[in-house]
């Protein structure tokens, strides 16, 4: 029997619950997707505030190492503290191995509430840039010394005049970086048969950084055969939209929408946003791709006031398995996964977030929802 070896951080707050509802549901879909030829072996690992309270560290090396050596990881929700502390763990993993495309496929799946009348339509994925913009962390705090000197270099070089009392943040987007983004991204939506692309920026306003996002990535578009400007037979279609209009085109018109190319931080606000549509967070998996790692996680936050109550919804990390699985050449694991999930949230057996929202829903706990999820785990 083979074995696949993945390294797991179980993560803060509700990530334990989560794992710990999610973890057989992978092993068995090996198992019967594979006709027991393969296992997982996991490897587990810590980061964040356990490794903080154990290893004095947010990252320890041995989580490092783990996850180079293995080229993937499975990762739960980190806590980040707001305001003040330390910064996100997540973003300092997306930097420490390049993860450079954050991937997030938006589908809903019927039974799932929606504040559409057709959230069927529904089928979108979202790639975002994962290292610049200003998630690159670049920024003085108001009234320091640092912020003083960028202050004053900026009046008296630059000609640009701010209040000395300003917080700065610097928003970085390369040529480099988005054409890397877009190529990665645009392979991928060939490969997926998907049918429109979308460039989404705020070039309007700040032409010199999302204005050079969008004709960077029409660019590297042009250089593609089986990429055109219109709607064309046997072409993807490839077309641009302001940021904010996204927003409202998304609820209007979802159908019209297929794969969304966004800088880091539009494309964190657009994903979120467009999981209210299928549902929330709890239901919208995610992945961070590198040329040499890729770290697979849900796209929802820790839930401190949750942990340990068994009550919060999984989903997302179970389909975050699912692309896993996908990434690594077990997209048979990934589809029986994807298939006993919306089996279960079609026969209305849903977690409390859910259950809320619908009418006759059966709610059960995060345990209670990852073994009915197994019960339907077959071709």
């Amino acid at each position: 029997m083979e074995t696949i070896r993945i390294p797991i951080i179980a993560g803060d707050g509700t990530g334990e619950d989560i794992w710990n509802a999610s973890r057989e549901i992978f092993e068995e879909a090996v198992l019967r997707s594979t006709g027991n030829t393969k296992r997982i072996e996991w490897i587990p690992v810590i980061a964040g505030l356990k490794a903080l309270e154990h290893k004095d560290l947010l990252l320890p090396p041995e989580t490092v190492d783990a996850i180079t050596e293995c080229s993937l990881a499975l990762k739960g929700p980190l806590t980040t503290p707001v305001g003040g502390g330390f910064r996100s763990v997540n973003v300092y993993l997306r930097q420490m191995f390049d993860l450079y495309v954050c991937m997030r496929p938006v589908r809903w799946f019927r039974g799932l509430p929606s504040p559409l009348k057709k959230p069927e339509a529904v089928d979108i994925v979202i790639f975002r840039e994962n290292t610049e913009d200003l998630y690159r962390g670049i920024e003085w705090q108001a009234g320091s010394d640092d912020a003083r000197i960028v202050i004053s270099f900026l009046k008296d070089k630059m000609g640009v005049d701010l209040r000395p009392d300003s917080g700065v943040g610097i928003k970085p987007i390369s040529r480099t970086g988005t054409q890397r983004f877009a190529r990665w991204s645009m392979d991928a939506a060939i490969r997926m048969g998907r049918r429109v692309i979308t460039i989404v920026h705020k070039g309007n306003i700040m032409k010199y950084t999302e204005g050079g996002f969008r004709e960077w990535a029409y660019e590297t578009a042009a250089g593609y055969d089986e990429l055109s400007a219109e709607a064309l037979p046997g072409k993807i279609e490839v077309n641009d939209r302001i940021a904010d209009n996204m927003f409202m085109q998304v609820i209007s018109r979802p159908a019209d929408y297929d794969v969304l190319l966004c800088p880091n931080l539009n494309g964190d606000y657009l994903s979120d946003a467009c999981a209210a549509l299928i549902g929330g967070l709890g239901v919208a998996p995610g992945a961070n791709f590198g040329d040499n790692v890729a770290i697979f996680e849900p796209t929802h936050g820790s839930a401190p006031k949750y942990a340990g109550k068994d009550m919060v919804n999984p989903t997302s990390f179970i389909l975050s398995g699912a692309m896993l699985f996908d990434h690594i050449g077990l997209a048979g694991t990934g589809d029986m996964i994807r298939r006993g999930v919306e089996r279960t949230i079609q026969e209305g057996i849903v977690t409390y977030d859910l259950a809320r929202q619908l009418d006759g829903a059966r709610p059960v706990s995060c345990s209670g929802f990852g073994s009915e999820v197994i019960k339907r785990l077959h071709a």
